[in-house]
């Protein structure tokens, strides 16, 4: 037998003693400051009350008049609100408040008639049907007060910053266009300042004083049998929100396939714009996001984890899409750091994402971002591996003008020297290719003796990398055909690589023994030129007959004659070849100096009564003066020479 129907009191004082608890809990009700528990206690017991007195009623004929009446009630505080389009919860915590007792209270009378045996009785089907249809009136109502209530209080916190164009890092090679390399150059080059300024940290996606109230309505929308709509109304509302923040930072919905087609200019921008939303989504909005469920949701279990997941598809599908379509496309050189970039962002998010989707429900994002991960490393060795073919690959069909210091120099100097900012991720990546690379490479910086900078994967495939570009340059140094200027050029290009390392975070990579070495070279390629160039000419000023005093007239006007077609000739030429670094320029002027001038100087001296205006062409000051035109890059001619304009 039911509950209730066992409950019946059977005699006249039984009745009054349920009459007096009914009483005292109607009069218990009217108290102020009860907890919300203890309120819907004595709604519950109310009711319940109420249907035995009706079902003793209804033996009595008298049917279920006091249910009836309760309802009317309850039926009156929620149809009111269905002709106000006023929201609930804006005109104030009452009025919320009193609208969910209300539906408790219907809540509590669909149970306690459902409880009761029909037996046919028509008035308890339609006062069960009248409850029942108010209870999804109340319901509708809830769901749009919900919905309401997350839009009005979306919060729009949390990192705003984008990169802008000028900061990303876009290094290509290309012999028309004269690689960076100033001050503005290297903050372009250098990595985004925002790498670290977005971090993982948690901001309030609703405000707080609006979380009992959310909770409030999921509460009741639940014990209702009403889950699945409290569900769809708040999921709906989130994802949408955090598809507006994904859009805030810019992110197309790309296919692959348009990924695959996209040039590099714009793929470079994109590519950068995955990294830091990455970062964003999952450091920030879907930690937060996450918390929110939890608040929102924590007590209902797997409800929980599945809402989260719902909100947070489609975005994440997006992310992964690009980051797939990234690993499975050509892997250029010019891909490398912002391939590196994709890598460590998500090495650095891969634990937080375990974390997120922890759930069974959440183990194919677990997986996906997993896999991506082996993707990136692969695409960053293949890319790693391009840029060391494309270094020893690069030709010339024609000498750089003026032997200054080559694109392709500058090129690889400055993509090299950003990635020091990348090494633990290449010593990780690279481990397994070190023996190979560390046999070519024949510095001792790789043998035993070696520190842990220069002796780490990553040292050793820089060092392969400059041996390759050093190799390059000497096949491009052969298209000179003047000897003179195939060193002035070597010398340009190793002293470029020196400074570049010893002059950046490369240095610890390299070590002091490279830089010792490579020093070495670039002065030796000095030396040489000086001894193609000027021992010919100094040559002419040597005295052919060493035990006589003084040359005879004729033999002097002769020897100065040679000696001055020959110096202009030297300066026709090399006032157009270009040495780029101003000490090293200066360095080498003093060299010539000392050399040309102390010759000339000397033959004069050795020659007094020969010297006059007729006999010599220039003189030893005029000589001096003309090799401060030397390697400037702009041709003179000894008409718009120094000398010549200020005479």
């Amino acid at each position: 037998m039911d509950e209730c129907q066992s409950a019946i009191p059977a005699h006249d004082g039984d009745l009054h003693v349920v009459a007096a608890a009914h009483h005292i809990v109607k009069a218990l009700g009217t108290t102020k400051n009860l907890s919300d528990d203890l309120r819907k206690i004595l709604i519950d017991l109310d009711a319940h009350l109420s249907l035995i007195t009706s079902n003793i009623d209804s033996k009595g004929g008298k049917g279920f008049v006091e249910v009836e009446e309760r309802l009317k009630r309850v039926e009156r505080k929620i149809v009111i609100w269905e002709s106000d389009r006023i929201m609930i919860w804006d005109s104030g915590p009452k009025e919320a408040s009193d609208y969910l007792e209300a539906v408790d209270e219907v809540q509590t009378l669909i149970d306690s008639l459902r409880s009761l045996s029909m037996n046919e009785n028509q008035k308890q089907k339609e006062l069960l049907h009248r409850a029942s249809s108010l209870l999804q009136m109340a319901m509708s109502r809830l769901e749009e007060e919900l919905i309401h209530m997350l839009v009005k209080h979306k919060q729009q916190s949390g990192p705003t910053y984008m990169p802008s164009p000028s900061s990303q890092r876009n290094v290509v090679y290309n012999e028309s266009v004269v690689s960076l390399d100033n001050e503005s150059a290297k903050e372009a080059l250098s990595k985004n300042s925002c790498s670290n300024e977005c971090g993982e940290y948690i901001v309030d996606l609703v405000p707080e004083h609006v979380i009992p109230d959310i909770k409030s309505i999921a509460k009741v929308m639940f014990a209702s049998d009403y889950g699945q709509e409290f569900c769809e109304a708040f999921i709906g509302v989130r994802k949408e929100a955090l598809e507006q923040h994904f859009d805030i930072l810019e992110n197309g919905k790309l296919s692959i396939e348009d990924v695959l087609k996209m040039e590099w200019c714009s793929l470079s921008t994109e590519m950068n714009k995955w990294t830091w939303s990455m970062k964003i989504i999952f450091g920030v909005y879907l930690m937060s996001e996450k918390r929110l469920c939890d608040q929102v949701l924590g007590e209902f279990g797997s409800v929980n984890s599945f809402c989260f997941l719902e909100i947070a598809k489609t975005t994440i599908l997006c992310l992964l899409n690009f980051g797939e379509a990234i690993a499975m496309g050509p892997q250029e050189p010019e891909k490398l750091l912002r391939l590196l970039d994709m890598y460590e962002t998500l090495a650095d998010l891969v634990i937080d994402i375990d974390a997120l989707f922890s759930e069974d429900g959440g183990s194919f994002v677990r997986l996906e971002f997993h896999k991506l991960l082996e993707g990136l490393a692969d695409s960053v060795k293949a890319a790693f591996n391009a840029f060391r073919v494309a270094v020893s690959s690069n030709g010339s069909l024609y000498p750089f003008p003026g032997g200054g210091v080559h694109p392709l120099s500058k090129y690889v100097m400055n993509y090299i020297s950003m990635f020091p900012e990348y090494c633990s991720t290449l010593n990780l990546l690279l481990e397994d290719q070190h023996s190979d690379v560390a046999s070519l490479v024949s510095e001792p910086q790789c043998g035993p003796t070696a520190s842990l900078s220069t002796s780490c994967p990553m040292a050793c495939h820089l060092r392969s990398i400059t041996s390759s570009l050093e190799s390059n340059l000497h096949k491009k140094s052969k298209l000179y055909k003047d000897e003179a200027l195939q060193h002035i050029f070597l010398m340009n290009n190793l002293h470029y690589m020196v400074q570049k390392v010893k002059g950046s975070e490369l240095r610890p990579f390299f070590g002091d023994e490279w830089i010792r070495k490579h020093n070495a070279k670039f002065q030796q390629h000095e030396m040489n030129y000086e001894r193609v160039t000027w021992s010919s000419v100094v040559l002419l000023l040597k005295d052919d007959n060493p035990g006589s005093s003084s040359l005879s007239k004729s033999a002097f006007k002769e020897k100065c004659k040679g000696f001055s077609v020959a110096f202009e000739e030297v300066y026709k030429n090399q006032t157009s070849w270009c040495i780029p670094d101003p000490q090293l320029r200066e360095d080498l002027r003093i060299s010539t100096s000392l050399k040309v001038v102390h010759a000339y100087r000397t033959f004069l001296g050795r020659n007094p009564a020969h010297v006059d205006d007729k006999c010599i062409k220039h003189t030893v000051e005029d000589v001096e003066k003309l090799l401060l035109d030397l390697f400037e890059g702009s041709p003179r001619s000894l008409r718009n020479s120094r000398r010549m304009m200020k005479t």
